[in-house]
């Protein structure tokens, strides 16, 4: 860890309806399910009976113990033992972001689960982290203290204090980003465990409440985090990021109005940024505030959305070499931010330019560059050439995905990977003991660390294999995160879906690891303008041709997620531009058809429309639970 850092298109339609087609080259399902696997080597706490890294074994057991609150697990954030929970949170966030784009392409691959239990392993530890609703615990253990030690996780004799922020040390960047994970988890989880995902949605609207009224930097408050994570952007970009997971999770219009009222004060639309990263978020909230702006969402907000759309197609024209201000690539074609663990970098910008690729696709749109209109598709060109060049189509010749292809680093920067497992060998490692026995050791490490996205090559494409060379061979789980996502994606194609479109996450299959049986949830009210009881699922049922213009049948389904019977339910429909069957219009709103009075939990009504163009905005505008 040393470092301080609109619907499918007339043209195409033919293309995106066929079956799914996987790009030939790298075996990406492979890849993804190697990327996944990494994970369960980071893993803190007891691990579980399904753990399929065998050589790792449980650690970090009386974490929070001194401080009066249970931290037991969570992940190490790459190749020490601290748990930092601002990268940690931002890990969660895209491995969430990952399957809400692509979780259909993972359930082909039946990796699906395996995804989802990796973003529920960080997300319990943040529900045991967040015990009260302006408290947030932000790192267990310190670089300083960890960092004179080289022992496996299992042997730690390093100091393992927790930090926290609350009011009088807030943390708004830490607290929002949290805050961010918790929303876009509950998006996962909404489907197959809903009492889960109130849950975290109940967490997300609290931390967010927290960042905003009590603001200021973590590392402010939390100060050992400053030689290795430094929030050098602030806490605005936090902010912005939150909101848009909160109003993408909720459907809630305070948070489409914060993004609307703060976007230009708070550095949303004025940033054009050339990165995306665990510190600064601002492309990642430029690419979420397009996409609300092409579903057609932003309303009275549209000239600030406008701006944010500008900025983020000015970060997807730098990746391309289109802008006015172009990322550097290494001569053999990645892109280079810096010396220090670069791939982080590459893997996040190359998810972003993977969905706004798609996006673009779905709303019928294409770049718009300094250099001219750019086609979606030269933007996911771009994400491939960076995914093949990280598992070995790059100048040596080198995998740096640790157990992908056959040239792959053997001396991985990471203690645990390092040391002989203690399942082997019981033997306790004392904390200068490793540095002499196992970090100076000048062969490959005893336990493979497989799917590990190590710092990778410098400016030049060149790379040392060296354990102590850790600005290049130490992994990080942030590395990883993003990589889920556009592996996903070019492993199991589109599948002619509307990006675009309400997410529904499908359940795993199999489950690996049932849960236990959820418990009722508690009878808090949702707040008035959230949606949360409530899902809407669109999909485009078939489409046809006259006279020139094509039209398109839509399926709506609205469904009582709760635990209540739904009455005097009342949806918005707007840009609805044909005749719509199976709901009464009362005013400018629609209600139950006349058959139908109630909707009783857990059921299901469906509506259907026919217009020529991208699907209709559909939202819950009022209902009562009994």
């Amino acid at each position: 860890m040393e470092k301080l850092m609109r619907l499918i298109s007339m043209a195409p339609l033919l293309l995106l309806l066929c079956l799914p087609c996987a790009f030939a080259g790298h075996d990406y399902n492979q890849a993804l399910s190697k990327s996944i696997l990494f994970f369960e080597a980071q893993r803190s706490g007891y691990l579980p009976h399904n753990q399929r890294v065998t050589w790792r074994s449980n650690s970090g057991l009386n974490d929070g113990k001194a401080s009066g609150v249970d931290l037991v697990g969570g992940y190490y954030d790459a190749g020490d033992n601290v748990k930092f929970g601002l990268p940690m949170a931002f890990t969660v966030t895209m491995m969430s972001w990952s399957i809400i784009e692509y979780g259909k392409q993972m359930a082909g691959n039946g990796e699906l689960g395996h995804a989802m239990e990796a973003v529920k392993w960080g997300t319990d530890y943040f529900i045991k982290a967040h015990p009260e609703p302006n408290v947030l615990y932000g790192e267990v253990g310190d670089g300083n203290t960890d960092h004179y030690c080289w022992q496996r996780p299992e042997d730690m004799t390093t100091d393992r204090h927790a930090y926290k922020i609350d009011p009088s040390n807030p943390g708004s960047d830490l607290a929002g980003e949290t805050a961010a994970a918790m929303a876009a988890a509950s998006i996962v989880f909404r489907r197959s465990n809903p009492a889960y995902s109130t849950e975290l949605l109940r967490h997300a609207y609290q931390l967010f409440e927290f960042a905003d009224k009590y603001r200021g930097k973590y590392d402010s408050s939390i100060t050992v985090a400053q030689k290795y994570y430094r929030s050098v952007s602030g806490y605005n970009d936090e902010l912005l990021w939150a909101a848009a997971w909160l109003y993408q999770a909720s459907n809630n219009e305070y948070y489409l109005n914060y993004l609307g009222r703060n976007g230009d004060s708070m550095g949303g639309t004025g940033w054009a940024m050339t990165e995306f990263g665990w510190d600064v978020k601002y492309a990642g909230v430029q690419t979420l505030v397009a996409k609300f702006l092409m579903q057609g969402k932003a309303g009275v907000h549209a000239p600030v959305f406008e701006r944010y759309h500008q900025k983020a197609e000015y970060f997807m024209c730098s990746l391309i070499g289109k802008s006015g201000r172009n990322i550097q690539k290494t001569p053999g074609g990645l892109i280079f931010r810096q010396r220090w663990n670069n791939m982080q970098f590459v893997t996040s910008a190359s998810f972003l330019a993977t969905v706004y690729s798609d996006y673009l696709t779905s709303s019928r749109g294409s770049l718009k560059c300094a250099a001219g209109n750019v086609a979606p598709s030269e933007l996911l060109s771009f994400a491939k050439s960076q995914v093949d060049y990280i598992l070995g189509d790059n100048p040596r010749a080198t995998s740096y995905m640790v157990g992908y292809g056959n040239n792959y680093p053997r001396q991985v920067h990471h203690r645990g990977s390092s040391i002989v497992s203690i399942k082997v060998d019981t033997k306790f490692v004392a904390c200068r003991q490793g540095y002499a026995t196992w970090y100076s050791r000048k062969a490959s490490d005893p336990n493979v660390l497989t799917g590990a996205l190590v710092g990778g090559p410098d400016a030049y494409d060149n790379f040392a294999d060296e354990r102590d060379n850790y600005e290049q061979t130490e992994p990080a789980t942030y590395n990883n995160a993003p990589l889920l996502g556009i592996l996903a994606r070019l492993g199991g194609g589109h599948g002619g879906y509307n990006q675009l479109l309400p997410v529904v996450v499908p359940a795993p299959n199999p489950v690996v690891a049932k849960p236990k049986p959820a418990p009722k949830p508690k009878s808090t009210p949702t707040p008035a303008s959230s949606s949360s009881p409530i899902t809407i699922e669109q999909k485009m049922t078939t489409s046809w041709n006259d006279k020139g213009k094509t039209y398109y049948r839509y399926s709506t389904t609205v469904t009582n997620k709760s635990y209540k019977t739904l009455k005097d339910l009342k949806l918005s429909i707007s840009k609805l531009y044909g005749p719509l069957w199976g709901l009464a219009k009362s005013g400018n709103s629609y209600g139950f058809p006349t058959w139908l009075n109630y909707l009783p939990a857990g059921k299901s009504l469906e509506f259907v429309y026919i217009h020529s163009t991208s699907p209709a905005d559909v939202s819950v505008s009022s209902y009562n639970l009994a």
